[in-house]
């Protein structure tokens, strides 16, 4: 995986916290178990050895994956940036065509999205439906509830 990752500084913060955690506590505390598990003798019929090994699967495969996007991170600072246009770190404010609700979502990376938070993933089919769209565009998009239409009322940077 050579491709940049984008994220926010928050983003980034996030994910180096995880990868702490991942190293310092959840893989010794998985090392510990499988020690444990192992005492218990035949290994072959043994639920706590085996879902020992599934849980130490995960964690190497999350260390590895935080690995790789913290390498190929492109942070951004998203207090400094400004466009004309909507690009990643925006905050997008958008009316809803259909029911006329408004809705704010800022662009985020993929690992700090959070819809009930308010943030999106860059990847997803909204954020990328408006990048690149400016104050006044209508947008178009498969939401998983269907079509879905908004208007692009303002966004900003903080």
């Amino acid at each position: 995986m050579s491709d940049k990752v984008p994220m926010t500084q928050f983003g980034k913060l996030k994910l180096e916290a995880e990868y702490k955690d991942l190293m310092q506590n959840e893989r010794p505390a998985v090392i510990k178990a499988i020690e444990e598990a192992r005492s218990h003798g035949d290994l072959s019929e043994n639920a706590d050895y085996d879902a020992a090994k599934e849980r130490q699967a995960f964690v190497e495969a999350r260390i590895s994956d935080i690995k790789g996007k913290l390498a190929n991170a492109e942070v951004f600072d998203t207090a400094k940036l400004s466009s004309e246009k909507v690009i990643f770190g925006a905050i997008v404010e958008l009316l809803d065509l259909e029911t006329n609700e408004k809705i704010s979502y800022q662009i985020v990376g993929e690992d700090e999205s959070d819809v009930k938070q308010g943030k999106i993933s860059v990847y997803s089919p909204l954020a990328r439906s408006i990048i690149g769209r400016k104050k006044g565009d209508a947008v178009e998009f498969k939401s998983p509830k269907g079509e879905k239409e908004y208007e692009i009322l303002n966004f900003y940077f903080k």
